[in-house]
């Protein structure tokens, strides 16, 4: 058994990455972002979820999300919205943004990413590099119910900092290939953003992420998905991590929040989603993939989770992309 469930989702949920803006600006500065659906179209078109985070790569900045304590911003760290929330940068803690205008966010014909722009007065300087990831959202992604409206990662040296040099770096020289570039990067800086964030969780933190680190539950949640396709039982599961039936329920629950078969019923139908969606697998193929006896029972199965037969499921999100 050698699979990493949390590469294994990131890669069902088909995770891809832009650098979108290079921001300049000098106290006093205010930049609002919209929530995130509103973004998306712009930014990642074709994307169904968008997460926005930002670099400092100088100076120094408040983060704000309505209804949370405004939080100060360092050189050298990040700060993400896995949540989509519309939120604020500032040189005060005071200032908001009336409206943010979703117009900035177009990119002008032949121009280059990562946008520049330039704002605010003549006081002390702030460089922020904004970048963003898209995902799938449904049919089943654990990794965005389990992340908090805001992450803050103080700059703390090693990978993190290099691939921040790097952005940054890439973001300023505007080179041949660069968008190509910095969407990879964005890609390996949330990734780390998201493994950094573990390493923070508290001994009683619950949720999927906590289940990773779990040492019983992270081996099952590594079984289920090194073999998603296989028949698993309640029983077969429990004497392959070494716990009893019930004690292997009730510990999965308290930090998945769903009993291991339910949650292997939903992570079959976001392989099967994710299939279907890249245009090569026929719903027979869905079905053999995720261990379905009939095509029948897979589109029983995928309607009851998913809303609509596998088909239907697919031929609606082609003509989205058409549409895009």
């Amino acid at each position: 058994m050698s699979v990493d469930a949390l590469s294994d989702v990131l890669r069902a949920v088909r995770l891809e990455g832009a650098v979108f803006y290079d921001v300049r600006a000098r106290a006093p500065w205010v930049a609002g972002a919209p929530p995130a659906a509103e973004v998306a179209p712009h930014v990642l078109p074709g994307a169904e979820y968008v997460i926005e985070y930002h670099l400092l790569a100088v100076g120094t900045c408040w983060a704000n999300v309505d209804g949370e304590t405004p939080v100060l911003i360092a050189e050298g760290d990040v700060v993400a919205f896995p949540q989509g929330d519309a939120h604020v940068l500032a040189s005060e803690p005071t200032r908001s943004a009336q409206s943010a205008q979703v117009n900035r966010l177009r990119r002008p014909l032949g121009g280059q990413l990562p946008l520049q722009i330039v704002d605010g007065g003549s006081g002390e300087a702030a460089h922020l590099v904004c970048a963003f990831v898209g995902c799938d959202s449904r049919p089943f992604n654990p990794l965005l119910a389990t992340l908090p409206r805001m992450i803050h990662m103080r700059s703390a040296g090693g990978f993190l900092e290099q691939l921040m040099r790097a952005a940054v770096d890439e973001s300023t020289e505007r080179r041949s290939g660069g968008e190509t570039v910095l969407a990879r990067l964005s890609e390996l800086l949330f990734v780390e953003i998201v493994r950094r964030y573990i390493a923070t969780l508290p001994p009683e933190q619950t949720g999927w992420l906590a289940g990773l680190r779990d040492d019983v539950v992270g081996r099952a949640l590594a079984l289920l998905h090194d073999r998603p396709a296989h028949d698993w039982s309640l029983d077969e599961l429990a004497s392959a991590v070494g716990l009893s039936r019930s004690a292997l329920a009730e510990r999965f629950m308290h930090f998945v929040g769903t009993p291991p078969i339910q949650y292997l019923a939903r992570w079959r139908m976001q392989l099967a989603a994710s299939l279907l969606a890249g245009g090569s697998a026929s719903v027979a193929e869905a079905a053999d993939a995720t261990g379905y006896g009939s095509e029948a029972a897979f589109s029983r199965a995928f309607k009851k989770i998913v809303g609509m037969p596998p088909a239907a499921w697919r031929d609606a999100r082609r003509q989205r992309g058409a549409k895009l």
